[in-house]
C-alpha cells in the first residue's frame, strides 16, 4: 500500500521490453549474475484492454529475482497495438515499466483518477492475476504497473524468490507450462 507521501507502494519489479528473450536472459544471467529466469511463453490472458478497446496479445515473459527486486524481460510476438508496440516504436528495447503491488487495482485506480493518472492497458491473466499499466511515462521514465496481490501472484513471486536463493548458476532459463 502506498505511504502518505507516495501515490504508489514500493517498487517490486523492473521490466524490460526485449526483442530476443533468450539473449536477454543470457545477458542478465551471464553478465549480471541474476537468475534463474522463469519463462511463461505465450501467456494466456483473460479480458484485457488497451486504450479502452479489447486486446488480444501474444507475449512471453521471463522473470528472476535480484535481491528484493524482480527483473522481468518481456517480448511481444505479434503486432497488436499495445503499450509494448508503442514503446518499441519510440525506444526499441529498454526499461518499459516499473511494477508496484496493490491490494486492489480498481480501488488504486480510483485514488489516482483525481491526479489524472489513468490506465492505458489493463486486464488479467487466465490465472486471474489482475494488473493495470498507468500513464506515468509522460515525463521521461517508465510506465507504472499496478500488480494486484492475491494467492496466484504471491505463490509465483515466492517461487521466483526461492529459486534465486538456491540458484547455482546452472539452467538460467526455466520454462513453465
Amino acid at each position: 500500500m502506498p505511504s502518505s507521501a507516495s501515490h504508489f507502494g514500493p517498487v517490486v519489479q523492473i521490466a524490460y521490453l526485449v526483442h530476443d528473450l533468450q539473449s536477454a536472459v543470457a545477458h542478465w544471467s551471464g553478465r549480471m549474475g541474476v537468475g534463474p529466469f522463469y519463462a511463461i511463453e505465450h501467456i494466456s490472458f483473460g479480458p484485457q484492454y488497451f486504450r479502452g478497446a479489447p486486446l488480444k496479445l501474444d507475449m512471453s515473459v521471463a522473470i528472476a529475482q535480484w535481491g528484493e527486486l524482480q527483473i522481468e524481460l518481456l517480448v511481444q510476438h505479434d503486432s497488436s497495438a499495445s503499450i509494448y508496440t508503442e514503446f518499441a516504436a519510440r525506444h526499441g528495447e529498454g526499461l518499459q515499466h516499473i511494477g508496484v503491488m496493490t491490494d486492489s487495482v480498481e480501488r488504486h485506480l480510483e485514488r489516482l483518477r483525481p491526479l489524472e493518472i489513468e490506465p492505458i492497458q489493463w486486464g488479467e491473466t487466465a490465472a486471474g492475476m489482475r494488473f493495470a499499466y498507468v500513464n506515468t511515462d509522460l515525463h521521461p521514465g517508465a510506465m507504472i504497473e499496478l500488480i494486484e496481490s492475491g494467492p496466484a501472484v504471491e505463490a509465483f513471486f515466492a517461487m521466483v524468490r526461492k529459486g534465486a536463493g538456491a540458484w547455482d548458476g546452472t539452467r538460467p532459463l526455466r520454462r513453465l507450462t
